[in-house]
């Protein structure tokens, strides 16, 4: 469990723009739980891990958690939480309790999470639109649907119940497209963090290791310098492994000529990072390797440029998907003319993901990749970047054994991933601080 942030004021502006928000929309009251605490196996729990949008308005930590926000008249902020139990934080460890839990998160007010049935149905009533997140899960949408019913029972006293329902996760998501001070904080130290692991298992790294050892390197650096979690599980993919995007670190033997494929990131303080580099297992590439490399590298050049506010997300992939088109017809891979390649979509068979994705609290983060509103012909516009909005720049090549293809690149899988926030002059990588150019990898490795 994340331990509580000491300046609880970027929560309460958070909340406080949600509000306006409803406000601007007629009011209403907006209901949201955290996470629930998942079982492994039998007594044994998965580490606690909140809900984002939970986390992202409150900052609080602990399971079994409601918000409450009510934009009217008055705006307040309401949370339920587990009470204060001697017994139990001798084996979980202590609680907040309801009145510190106000009195640190800067909320109106707060009750025992056993109060939900008393108070939320009251709290429903002369407020027009309940905001949450609609067909979540059965666990939430039956307690609304309670609440909703109590509600309308009440109203017989004169009052109303919410007559529109409206989901809360797109409001969210778009409020959290773009990062305040506070996350993009959080972020470089998470990028930070990433980066060193990185560099560790580019030394560490040798014939005869398995990709598990290399994974243990990683986690190990993550916790020693603070992070508190995975971002997701490590990928580490040696040899015809790298070819299989998701492969999650397995038994297999790193060997003298092969490339190994890592993809992994900590998360800090709930923000993640995501970082991918692919090295020699020997130190030094080999013709066709570094032929690859080098297009990949040149690709993530070619979308970082493209990455500035104005410009739509899409640009960046389209950019990096001209490069890597080029280069797989230089070296052979492909047949044919640039536009023909692009228009076919033959480059997919080497390159068969996007350039990028949303990064924050989730690391594949929340957010609409295209313009709100109505389309624009068949499919709406690509969303523009904003300053602040934060994103990976990922391109890869990924060569399977083909009759059609040249043996010399046969089972080589590379992939180069960045963290990109975008500034007022274009973007910035924050996770440059493991080296990306195959000849700063080599003499990293030479040391």
């Amino acid at each position: 469990m994340s331990l509580p942030p000491d300046d609880i004021a970027p929560f309460a502006a958070r909340r406080q723009r949600l509000m306006e928000r409803m406000r601007a929309d007629g009011g209403g009251i907006a209901i949201l739980a955290t996470a629930p605490e998942a079982v492994r196996n039998r007594d044994a729990e998965y580490p606690y891990r909140h809900d984002s949008d939970f986390f992202y308005l409150t900052g609080f930590t602990e399971p079994g958690a409601w918000l409450v926000l009510i934009a009217g008249a008055s705006d307040r902020a309401v949370l339920f939480c587990r009470p204060r139990h001697v017994e139990h934080e001798m084996w979980e460890g202590k609680r907040f309790g309801p009145e510190a839990a106000a009195a640190h998160f800067g909320f109106d007010d707060a009750h025992p999470v056993d109060a939900l049935d008393e108070l939320v149905p009251a709290l429903m009533l002369d407020h027009p639109t309940l905001y949450a997140p609609l067909a979540g899960d059965k666990r939430t949408d039956g307690r609304l649907h309670r609440w909703l019913a109590a509600a309308r029972e009440a109203s017989r006293g004169g009052h109303a119940p919410p007559a529109r329902q409206q989901d809360i996760r797109p409001l969210l998501a778009d409020m959290r497209l773009v990062k305040d001070a506070t996350e993009i904080a959080a972020m470089r130290r998470a990028a930070k963090i990433s980066a060193g692991a990185h560099t560790r298992v580019m030394r560490v790294a040798r014939a005869g290791m398995r990709e598990y050892e290399i994974e243990a390197e990683l986690l190990y650096e993550f916790r020693r310098h603070g992070a508190q979690s995975v971002a997701y599980n490590s990928i580490v993919a040696a040899g015809a492994n790298a070819c299989v995007l998701h492969y999650p670190a397995g038994e297999a033997l790193l060997r003298d000529g092969d490339l190994v494929l890592v993809d992994a990131g900590c998360e800090v303080d709930s923000y993640a990072s995501d970082i991918t580099r692919t090295f020699p297992v020997n130190g030094r590439y080999s013709g066709p390797q570094r032929a690859l490399y080098d297009l990949t590298v040149a690709a993530q050049e070619a979308a970082a440029q493209a990455t500035a506010p104005g410009r739509t997300f899409n640009d960046g992939h389209e950019a990096a998907l001209r490069v890597l088109a080029q280069g797989m017809l230089d070296l052979k891979l492909l047949k044919g003319s640039l536009d023909g390649v692009l228009e076919s979509g033959d480059y997919s068979r080497f390159y068969m993901h996007r350039t990028g994705h949303w990064l924050g609290l989730d690391v594949h983060d929340v957010g609409d990749y295209r313009q709100p509103g109505p389309a624009l012909g068949a499919e709406r516009a690509w969303r523009k970047l904003e300053t602040g909005m934060m994103l990976t720049i990922e391109p890869g090549i990924y060569v399977r054994p083909a009759d059609d293809v040249p043996e010399a690149y046969w089972n080589i899988g590379i992939r180069t991933e960045d963290d990109a926030l975008v500034t007022d002059e274009g973007c910035e990588l924050i996770t440059r601080g493991v080296p990306v150019q195959a000849s700063e990898i080599e003499a990293l490795m030479r040391e």
